[in-house]
């Protein structure tokens, strides 16, 4: 069935709906891959809003400005709609719950609600082997009843979406054991070389989604003579921790694992089993000595944990698997950054003090402590940030102003976080300040004297005074002349 197709059925069977609305929180539920403008839910509706408040009161959906935003407000008739292609499986992997946090800010009072929507999986991802091929080698000698492990199929889909059962084409000797995670051929016909050197068996993987989606792998087992122990691994499950933006070639972790044959048959190398795109980039495995190392940077604010399934195989093809849990802790990496997110300005020489003038966001994508987030203004401006919801800060005045004496001010916002060193980042805001009638006008001399000659022409100028007003524009006052009119009278 084609996807778009069966994204539109999906819809059908989801039906969106406002799961939680507390303390400032609200909850949408919708399917991954939906076509941008769908609707998700009606904001204005949910907080109880007139569609015209929206409007007036900026309401917009935020985000920090490395981050998509995934839904916008169509500010007409208070719908939420999709912004940007939502892919679960890119932003959660295989996380059974996926969760986008966005944020939606209205002004004038400002309020901070939080979104929450919660992405649902639907079966657009087919199962898949790590190999195109899996060769086993099996020594004759095998008993009937002895089991073979198979790594798993993965699929990137979660759920009932994701791999339910295997299926193995019918053939003389084996038959298939699967439980949970584990896939194991098993041995129910004793092999003979003599009779048959090679076997060609297909695996198949199925989902439970619907329409149901498979994927296969040929098996092709070459009959040996002996070699009856597979590699044991130290630990079942090995742990580490690695700090951000540790050096290229660092080891991580050793895995290890023994081999009670001897000879080839004892030899053991070591490989990745199926992993992610982002480990086979990130890390790499010694295949002798079992090393894994790092071989490019990792970033705390990408991923935080990576689980790695490693393979040991001994000469002839017996392997076992391990699994490598990798944890990244953070440093302070990430300066701190001031948005600004609302500014009035101009603004009036008369503002009296305590007035919001502007509404400033400030981020820090660290965590903990290094994620910790201050902001101030420097000194000898009469304005200071006071802390409003989570991130926010409103810009209020402190003081007279006279555009008299200042008519701007560069304000300088200083963002600093808590991490150890601390980092910090700026940014300056101009603001101008508006006029208004607060100075009359002042002669320049307290008294003005003028001599004429009797029978002076009309029109002609006896003198001219002058005043100053430190006003601008309409506010400033006009000079004057007097002369002499037609009828020889002064004006």
């Amino acid at each position: 069935m084609d996807l778009k197709i069966f994204v539109f059925l999906s819809w059908s069977i989801f039906s969106f709906f406002l799961l939680d609305v507390a303390h400032g929180d609200m909850s949408y539920s919708l399917p991954e891959e939906m076509k941008r403008g769908s609707v998700i839910g009606n904001i204005a509706k949910d907080l109880g809003l007139q569609t015209g408040a929206l409007t007036t009161r900026r309401a917009r959906v935020d985000t920090e400005k490395k981050d998509k935003r995934y839904c916008n407000i169509n500010l007409k008739n208070g719908e939420l709609v999709v912004a940007e292609r939502i892919d679960r499986e890119e932003l959660c992997g295989e996380k059974a719950s996926c969760i986008l946090k966005q944020e939606l800010v209205l002004e004038n009072p400002l309020e901070l609600h939080r979104i929450s929507l919660h992405v649902q999986d639907i079966n657009d991802n087919s199962p898949e082997f790590n190999e195109e091929l899996i060769n086993l080698e099996i020594s004759e000698s095998a008993d009937r009843g002895a089991r073979f492990v198979i790594e798993e199929a993965h699929d990137a889909d979660v759920g009932q979406n994701s791999v339910q059962q295997y299926s193995l084409e019918k053939n003389e000797n084996f038959i298939l054991a699967a439980k949970g995670n584990t896939v194991e051929l098993v041995l129910d016909k004793e092999l003979d070389r003599e009779k048959q050197k090679e076997i060609h068996l297909l695996l198949t993987a199925l989902d439970g989604g619907s329409p149901q989606r498979s994927g296969t792998v040929v098996i092709h087992v070459t009959v040996l003579d002996a070699n009856d122990n597979a590699p044991v691994f130290s630990q079942a499950v090995y742990k580490a921790s690695l700090p951000e933006n540790s050096p290229l070639d660092t080891v991580v972790v050793t895995v290890s694992a023994t081999d009670a044959d001897d000879g080839v048959n004892g030899d053991v190398t070591y490989d990745f089993g199926h992993v992610t795109d982002e480990v086979i980039k990130t890390f790499n495995i010694d295949s002798k000595s079992g090393e894994i190392r790092v071989t490019n940077f990792v970033d705390y604010e990408a991923s935080v944990t990576y689980e790695i399934r490693v393979k040991a195989k001994d000469g002839l093809g017996l392997s076992s698997y391990a699994k490598v849990i990798i944890s990244i802790t953070d440093v302070n990496d990430n300066a701190p950054i001031v948005s600004l997110k609302s500014l009035t300005n101009p603004i009036p020489e008369d503002t009296p003090a305590g007035t919001e003038v502007g509404i400033i966001n400030v981020q820090d994508r660290d965590s903990e402590y290094n994620g910790q987030v201050h902001g101030s203004v420097q000194q000898n401006v009469p304005f200071k940030l006071v802390p409003s919801i989570k991130n926010y800060y409103s810009l209020v005045t402190t003081g007279n102003l006279d555009r008299e004496l200042v008519s701007d001010y560069n304000i300088t916002i200083t963002a600093t976080d808590e991490g150890s060193p601390p980092l910090s980042s700026s940014e300056t805001v101009q603001l101008f300040i508006a006029d208004i009638n607060d100075n009359p006008p002042v002669f320049k001399e307290q008294s003005y004297s003028a001599y004429i000659n009797e029978n002076n022409k009309p029109g002609s100028t006896l003198c001219s005074v002058s005043a100053q007003d430190p006003d601008w524009r309409q506010n400033v006052c006009a000079s004057e002349l007097f002369y002499i009119n037609e009828n020889n009278a002064l004006t």
